[in-house]
């Protein structure tokens, strides 16, 4: 047991904050924490954070506080910081910022949530309100941002502030530099456009530093449409592929401005599909996106790398092939899946009518019910689909495993259209 007086410095050691401050020297910006230069190789979401530490990752991002107080702990666990959200309402979800009542509660709100937090030596950063700029009219939004930001700056000496934007525009980029003054750092969701931020944050006149709070697969705002309106996902290893280009052609050049990024997501969600946005799956296997990350925050690939899904198939056609099919009747499905280690291999198929469930910016979804029996039992790489006999649209998923908790997956969406 700890003598009395070790344990009280224990404890104190625990709840001290870590001053974090922004820098600029030498022409460039830097996050220092602790005095020591600290550049953010960081994960959206709060799943696994073990694993963020073991891949060489160093930070967790939240969107709110809502469960924080675990997220904070594991960080403190785990070696981690975290980039703490702080809930800032959307005028899309009914939140009138031409109320002054309403917005000087929102700000008592937000100031509770900051003195809770601002002590815990795992705070980085705050996130306030996450693309406040989706679908809104109101520009007095970025008023509220300033006042929480100050608000900020008043109660909590050793934390940056920064808001969170959907993609970059001239006109939020203007609005932010003129009326949010107390705003430290522009913080950037993006997806299929990483590699143009560095270029675009100079063109619109952002001089100040940035990091990309979320970042990506090609989003399914940004994917090709089948004529049935259903977006067309890449497969786990054509996401590998383009989230190491997208990320070595921009942050890995930007070396003055941007003090790291959140990628996203470190975990599973239904966002349009159960496999669009999370690394992992529901039941917590790792993706190629997960070695990729692991190569890009420690320089070193996995030992056990996960399976390459080369070609995925319905009716021989791939699933930008704007795929129809009969009701009841049998087409062949084709996987054609590597394993880099040359694991046996085990294939699971699921069957989903298209999502209806849709959201934006990120709401919750819910997750649609599968259609079971229209595959043969213990089906391997090359099988059958027997389509249902409901018209209508459908995905097909293939979980690809290699026996170590990696997996590849995939999926076609097609419609089942009678004569």
């Amino acid at each position: 047991m700890l003598p009395l007086l070790a344990l009280s410095t224990a404890l104190y050691a625990q709840t001290k904050p870590i001053k974090v401050e922004v820098k600029q020297a030498g022409g460039r910006y830097e996050l220092l924490r602790g005095g020591q230069p600290y550049f953010i190789e960081g994960a959206g979401g709060g799943q696994f954070p073990e694993r963020i530490k073991a891949y060489g990752g160093n930070s967790i991002r939240t969107w709110g506080t809502n469960g924080a107080d675990k997220v904070l702990a594991d960080a403190n666990r785990n070696g981690l910081t975290v980039m703490l959200g702080l809930d800032v309402a959307r005028e899309r979800h009914g939140f009138n910022y031409d109320d002054p009542a309403a917005v000087a509660a929102q700000l008592q709100k937000v100031r509770a949530e900051v003195l809770r937090y601002k002590d815990n030596p795992a705070v980085l950063f705050w996130g306030i309100g996450n693309e406040l700029n989706l679908e809104y009219k109101n520009p007095k939004v970025w008023d509220a941002v300033e006042q929480i930001a100050r608000m900020i700056h008043e109660v909590d000496p050793n934390h940056p502030t920064s808001t969170v934007l959907a993609g970059l525009n001239q006109p939020e980029v203007d609005y932010i530099k003129s009326r949010c003054p107390s705003v430290d750092i522009l913080s950037i969701n993006t997806y299929a456009g990483l590699a143009a931020i560095p270029q675009q944050v100079r063109t619109m006149g952002w001089t100040g530093p940035y990091v990309v709070a979320e970042w990506g697969p090609t989003g399914h705002w940004e994917s090709p449409v089948t004529p049935w309106k259903a977006s067309v996902e890449e497969t786990s290893s054509q996401k590998a592929a383009v989230y190491q280009s997208r990320y070595e052609a921009s942050v890995a050049k930007d070396t003055t401005q941007c003090l790291g990024t959140y990628v996203f997501l470190w975990g599973q969600k239904q966002e349009r599909t159960p496999t669009w946005y999370g690394i992992f799956t529901e039941d917590g296997k790792e993706s190629e996106v997960v070695d990729v990350m692991q190569y890009l925050w420690s320089g070193k690939w996995p030992a056990n790398r996960a399976p390459h899904l080369v070609l995925f198939t319905l009716d021989g056609k791939q699933a930008t092939g704007n795929v129809y099919l009969q009701p009841g009747k049998t087409y062949p499905v084709q996987a054609t899946v590597t394993d880099p280690d040359k694991d046996p291999l085990t294939y699971r198929y699921e069957l989903l009518p298209e999502s209806t469930d849709l959201k934006s910016g990120g709401d919750q979804e819910s997750r649609p019910a599968a259609v079971s029996g229209r595959l043969p039992a213990n089906a391997k790489g090359q099988t059958t689909l027997t389509t249902p006999a409901r018209e209508g649209a459908y995905r097909l998923f293939i979980y690809a495993t290699d026996g170590h908790d990696n997996v590849a997956t995939a999926n076609i969406p097609f419609y089942v259209k009678g004569r």
